[in-house]
């Protein structure tokens, strides 16, 4: 028997080679035909670029409860304006901004702690939220959505309010960096040099109110407090400096949005829940292979070390850079 060995050519491997690579580009335009997934894609791109870049100071002063409490403290504003009928926006800014101060005005108290505050208006918050949810006869899949996210219902107008409070979440960040670093890294000497830190701290929670509206339609009020915390982790594996962990965690919470975007798309999976799941992945790996801080690299330097340790220091305080 006469076995033929046929070789291909290697102009038909490179024609396979890019039929694969036609088929990922595809993947990722194929969806952007329609109109709604692209205000979908604008929409969670600005959310992880605004959640990514205030999750850098959620995560080094360690106000991941706080978002949390916020991100359910909103919740009655938007039951408000869907039973008045006006924009959820409207009602999750109002409630949003009213919680901030009220959880900066009893930290004040030197009886009650800041956590007590914020348990205190968390807990009584999301409770006026189901009081006034019990009051809407039925299953009302809208206020669900909310609670789950439903980036794929963005009409043109949540798009273009989300952007308005984008720019201007990113401006207030832009324009007191200073300030929000030397509360952040020395909230004492802040003090000291006369910078009012309680002013400072009130309007990073405004703005973090502010960060979560943007992010209700993408992924909902139950998992925004994720956006918030865990792309700013991964960054912080990866370098010492703030400003770079800044870009970075605003790289992978875009990133994150568009790529768990796209997979729901293809798969049918709920698109908020695919989101998350995306970044916390990425945290993940990142905790892995990360250069600076990751596991598998400080194995390496140091053998004998003991890898649960290298986890529980790996999210080491980067260094303030102005």
């Amino acid at each position: 028997m006469v076995t033929l060995v046929v070789s291909r050519h290697p102009a038909l491997n490179r024609r396979s080679i890019r039929g694969d690579d036609l088929d990922i580009l595809r993947w990722v335009t194929d969806p952007m035909q329609f109109a709604f997934m692209q205000r979908a894609m604008l929409e969670v791109t600005l959310m992880g670029i605004t959640t990514g870049i205030i999750g850098t100071y959620v995560v080094l002063r360690g106000m991941a409860f706080i978002g949390d409490a916020l991100s359910h403290a909103i919740f009655p504003g938007v039951v408000v304006a869907f039973l008045i009928h006006v924009s959820f926006f409207f009602g999750a800014l109002v409630f949003g901004g009213v919680t901030a101060v009220a959880i900066g005005a009893l930290a004040r108290n030197k009886r009650v702690s800041e956590d007590t505050a914020i348990g205190v208006l968390f807990a009584g918050m999301f409770a006026l939220g189901i009081v006034l949810i019990s009051t809407i006869r039925g299953y009302t899949a809208d206020l669900a959505s909310f609670l789950f996210g439903d980036v794929l219902g963005v009409s043109p107008e949540d798009v273009a309010a989300s952007v308005g409070i984008g720019i201007l979440v990113l401006g207030a960040l832009f324009l007191f960096h200073k300030e929000f670093v030397m509360v952040a890294f020395d909230s004492d000497m802040a003090e000291a040099v006369g910078l009012p830190v309680w002013l400072v701290d009130l309007g990073l929670l405004i703005l973090m109110a502010l960060t979560i509206v943007v992010s209700l339609r993408a992924v909902g009020n139950i998992l925004v407090v994720a956006m918030l915390v865990t792309p700013a982790a991964a960054a912080r594996l990866w370098t010492d400096k703030l400003l770079v962990m800044m870009g970075l965690s605003a790289l992978f919470g875009a990133l994150g949005g568009i790529a768990g975007l796209l997979t729901s798309y293809h798969t049918d999976l709920a698109a908020g829940g695919t989101i998350v799941l995306v970044v916390t992945i990425w945290f993940g790996i990142s905790l892995l292979i990360a250069p600076r801080h990751g596991i598998l690299n400080r194995l390496l330097r140091q053998p004998n070390k003991d890898p649960l340790s290298d986890a529980a220091s790996a999210l080491g305080t980067p260094q303030s850079e102005s």
